[in-house]
């Protein structure tokens, strides 16, 4: 296997729409392009993917859906471009000495999208609803383990049996709804920045501001998304003006990009991985998953699909989680194609051949599955690629769990290990891969349950370590974010989850 030989097959699979050599032409605006006139303002957004069948804020499975209901929903508090947790529809929050209660004071004035106003009686009816329908699991749990939750006053006040440090974090996922409003699936109403307006699947969602804002108003009047199911569709619509905006664009669109509009580089905040069915065989062979760990050159992966961006990962978490990731586990497979045929020849898998299921309108992960198929023939593996359509992947890969191995990447609904971690529980519902490992349960259930800073991130870097030391996956990168944005538009923020914030987006001066 050759460095110049991936590169040319990875050249000839990424997008066919070389519309330029570089950056800086003069800047395409077609006809349907966001206005940038002050207070009128709105702004075409390219999405790579459909929304999901339920808006509903508890039913919501797709990182690309809540990202842009984001802008619609929020918590008591909800997370900034830190990640520190900062009051929303709570006007301030205290928690005691000992870490068991936590009390929220409502905001005054703050009024949902359908002209209601925010009542307590809607916040407690919030969290019951999502702790008894949501599909996170890890929220799910955290909120069953509430002992108390009672109304006094404006103000609600939550008490654990014991201190977790992440609570907070569970609180900002638990987005405010009104309790006599039953159309959440279909027409999404919140207390967020923008309000929903409608959606068209396969084609279009428009979000116009919130006017009746407790904090800031926008800037922009409207924001509507057009929904791309094909990449090179998406890319073309951007690069002729057509669209203001795109986000999570490779390095190979970037460098094509022929129109002036701004580029602007943070990350994804994923943890990218060749998910492997541990149910199915001969995946259910720690040695085989071992072996195509070995068989991965993840630096050259990263050269050739990131142009040496992005952030090798050893394990389920990516570094913005700061002291929670452990950096030792990245190297923990080198590539060694020698040990990988070994390992295959042990297990008595040789000739291994298997199907790769990905997201055809995710040009990230098509393009790293062309690299691995290309390192997994030199060691003797046949892997061909299946592309689906997204819903299809839903259904069918993450629900269904009919799948053998998988290119995508998990994001964490809100910042806190669990959101992350809690997956691969066992008996989580989320586990798409069937990962079963009871030392994993067991670190897992320590670090929820301790009080203590410092055994908290021991047990979750050691739950890390489990996973990487089983090959539960074979992980790779947290991709770069390319955002590519409108020179008539400034003001865009990265924040350290999925979240694109449109609230911060301006007219330039």
């Amino acid at each position: 296997m050759s460095r110049r030989n991936i590169a040319l097959l990875l050249s000839s699979a990424m997008l066919a729409c070389a519309l330029g050599t570089g950056l800086g032409a003069t800047v395409v605006m077609a006809d349907d392009a966001g206005s940038a006139s002050s207070g009128d303002a709105e702004l075409v957004v390219g999405l790579p993917q459909d929304l999901d069948n339920s808006l509903d804020p508890y039913q919501i499975t797709a990182a690309g859906t809540r990202e842009v209901l984001f802008n619609v929903y929020e918590g008591l508090v909800k997370p900034d471009t830190d990640g520190n947790f900062v009051d929303a529809v709570a006007s301030e929050h205290e928690i005691s000495e000992d870490g068991l209660t936590y009390t929220f004071t409502l905001r005054d004035g703050v009024v949902f999208h359908n002209g209601d106003e925010v009542t307590i009686d809607d916040v407690l009816y919030s969290f019951e609803t999502c702790a008894a329908t949501t599909t996170n699991t890890a929220v799910a749990g955290a909120l069953s383990d509430i002992q108390d939750i009672t109304a006094d006053g404006n103000k609600v006040v939550i008490t654990l049996p014991s201190a977790n440090s992440s609570f907070l974090s569970t609180v900002s996922s638990v987005a405010i709804v009104p309790a006599s409003y039953k159309d959440q699936a279909t027409a999404p109403v919140g207390t967020g920045p923008f309000r929903f307006d409608s959606y068209s699947p396969q084609d279009k969602a428009v979000f116009v501001r919130n006017d009746d804002y407790y904090g800031e108003k926008p800037a922009l009047a409207k924001v509507t998304c057009k929904i791309y199911d094909d990449a090179n569709a998406l890319f073309t619509a951007l690069n002729s003006g057509a669209l203001d905006m795109a986000f999570h664009l490779t390095v190979d669109q970037v460098k094509n990009l022929s129109n002036g509009y701004n580029v602007l580089e943070g990350e994804m905040n994923l943890v990218q991985a060749l998910y492997l069915n541990n149910a199915k065989a001969p995946f259910d062979d720690e040695r085989v998953r071992q072996a195509l760990c070995y068989a991965v050159d993840v630096d050259m992966l990263l050269d050739l699909t990131e142009d040496g961006h992005g952030a090798k990962l050893g394990s389920s978490i990516y570094p913005s989680f700061g002291k929670y990731f452990d950096d030792s586990l990245v190297d923990a497979y080198p590539y060694d194609p020698e040990k990988a045929a070994s390992l295959l020849k042990e297990a008595g898998a040789e000739g291994l051949s298997f199907t790769i299921k990905v997201p055809g309108n995710y040009t990230p992960h098509v393009d790293t599955a062309n690299v691995l198929v290309e390192m997994f023939a030199a060691v003797g593996i046949n892997a061909q690629i299946q592309k689906v359509e997204w819903n299809t992947w839903l259904s069918d890969v993450y629900q269904g769990r009919d799948f053998e191995a998988t290119v995508i990447g998990f994001d964490a609904a809100y910042l806190s290990p669990d959101a992350l971690l809690q997956r691969w529980v066992s008996d989580d519902g989320s586990n798409m891969i069937s990962y079963n490992n009871a030392d994993y349960d067991a670190a897992i259930a320590k670090a929820q349950s301790t009080t203590d800073d410092e055994e908290q991130v021991a047990a979750y870097k050691e739950a890390e370590k489990i996973l990487s030391d089983t090959a539960a996956n074979v992980y790779l990168q947290d991709l770069a974010d390319f955002v590519v944005l409108n020179p008539a538009f400034t003001g865009y923020e990265f924040y350290p989850l999925y979240a694109v914030d449109f609230s911060k987006i301006t007219p330039a001066a």
